[in-house]
């Protein structure tokens, strides 16, 4: 028996109960509403010798295979450093579509 819930990690109470959202480790929903409420901003920087940057931020859970699936669909490379995605080039048009199908709310992806 575990003492962690398997979805969000949380303490589980007696019953397998998860202590964050009240429902059973099963039917545990905390990760689809953290999903649901992060707020994520997009924008380009341009670094040094004329290179874009496309910088992501917000985004608090599984970098490694969110920036993996990232680097795939859009063929580049990147990476993860002071909590925010850095993939190489200008990616502002594609970016929202894949994050949507990582999960990610439409209306709380903001591309500056």
């Amino acid at each position: 028996m575990s003492t962690k819930c398997k979805n969000c990690g949380a303490p589980l109470t007696a019953g397998n109960i998860c202590s964050k959202c009240g429902l059973p480790e099963d039917l545990c929903v905390c990760a689809t509403i953290q999903k649901e409420e992060e707020k994520i901003k997009v924008w380009v920087e341009k670094r040094r010798y004329g290179k874009f940057m496309t910088i992501i931020e917000g985004i608090k859970e599984e970098p490694k295979r969110i920036l993996s699936f990232l680097k795939s669909k859009l063929a580049c490379g990147g990476t993860f450093k002071n909590g925010r995605f850095e993939l190489q080039g200008d990616h502002r048009g594609k970016i929202k579509d894949l994050l949507v199908k990582l999960g990610f709310e439409e209306r709380n992806i903001e591309i500056i």
